[in-house]
């Protein structure tokens, strides 16, 4: 009788969250990008409209790859019909890897009107551009991520490297994060989520941290979560949009949702290594097995998702009135 509650109250006669345009890559196999983002969102109870960035056989960490990367003409053009038919009561917009200079600006252009009708609409970006010291994207998109993605974002989730690419300060200390976050914050965005720095490195855990922006003053955090020696594909996409789902569940309650959104990040990764065919990640049938196996099992993680049992906790680190 309480699962069949339980079950009901999930999944029947509840008011949906809002409704999120996500600009992201797409593959055919496997979960990152829109593919990691959507689902996660749906059974929050968010509608989700997609456009992809690019359109990949699988990603880019496999040997081959195939497929198109999109244009600015491609996304103008699939705006101009949402917008011919009046389809852009969006709440939320959340974007991620763009691997295209001309769609980039085109992308900003969109937030920039979705942002005029309206007012109240909270833009998440993810400003992927690389990370252990390299690029990944072309390096003549940092400037439009710096000076016109970023004053535009209320939220952005980088790791340690795109912070000091946006924020033109090299990260060795705990001050020096914080500092940046602080630099990022005076050109617009209210929270700011350092997903993963190198700071006091420890094999076992990796340090992530945290500001919010309110009234003029700051609060920075740090979280500790397990660090996994695997390599997995899609991890910032879907953190992005648990960050998405939290802070709008706990009226943004920046400190709840980060550590539910981390939370429910553990669980998953525990449970694709876990459900995986080679569980450890060993390369007992080659690399490209290895990859294959490890994709996030996002469709078996869906209670993980929805109700979080790894507990992770942030630490004040700074306050500034």
């Amino acid at each position: 009788l309480f699962q069949h509650y339980l079950l009901t109250s999930i999944f029947m006669d509840v008011k949906e969250n809002g409704r999120v345009l996500s600009i992201q890559s797409h593959v055919v196999f496997g979960y990152c990008g829109n593919k990691c983002a959507t689902f996660p969102l749906q059974i929050h109870r968010f509608e989700v409209d997609t456009i992809n960035s690019v359109q990949f056989s699988n990603n880019t960490s496999y040997e081959t790859w195939t497929g198109k990367i999109m244009t600015g003409s491609n996304i103008k053009e699939l705006y101009f019909g949402l917008e011919a038919n009046e389809l852009l009561g969006y709440t939320h917009v959340l974007t991620g890897y763009v691997a295209e200079e001309s769609f980039l600006i085109e992308m900003i252009n969109i937030v920039n009107s979705l942002k005029r009708k309206n007012k109240d609409l909270i833009y998440f970006c993810d400003p992927v551009m690389g990370d252990q010291k390299r690029f990944y994207v072309p390096e003549n998109m940092l400037p439009i991520y710096r000076d016109a993605a970023v004053p535009l974002a209320d939220v952005i989730t980088p790791n340690q490297y795109e912070l000091e690419l946006l924020s033109g300060k090299i990260i060795e200390s705990e001050r020096d994060v914080i500092e940046a976050m602080n630099l990022l914050h005076d050109k617009g965005p209210r929270w700011i989520v350092v997903t993963s720095t190198d700071i006091d490195y420890c094999q076992e855990t990796l340090t992530g941290y945290f500001s919010e922006m309110k009234d003029g003053r700051t609060r920075a955090h740090k979280f500790q979560v397990q660090r996994f020696p695997q390599y997995f594909c899609g991890t910032g996409d879907l953190f992005s949009s648990l960050l998405l789902v939290w802070l709008h569940k706990t009226d943004y309650n920046t400190v709840l949702a980060v550590e539910r959104a981390q939370s429910s990040m553990q669980d998953v990764l525990k449970r694709t290594l876990r459900t995986s065919e080679c569980g450890d990640g060993s390369a007992v049938e080659g690399e490209k097995q290895r990859k294959k196996r490890i994709e996030l099992k996002i469709i078996q993680s869906m209670d993980d998702i929805l109700r979080p049992q790894s507990r992770v906790t942030c630490t004040l680190v700074e306050r500034i009135d």
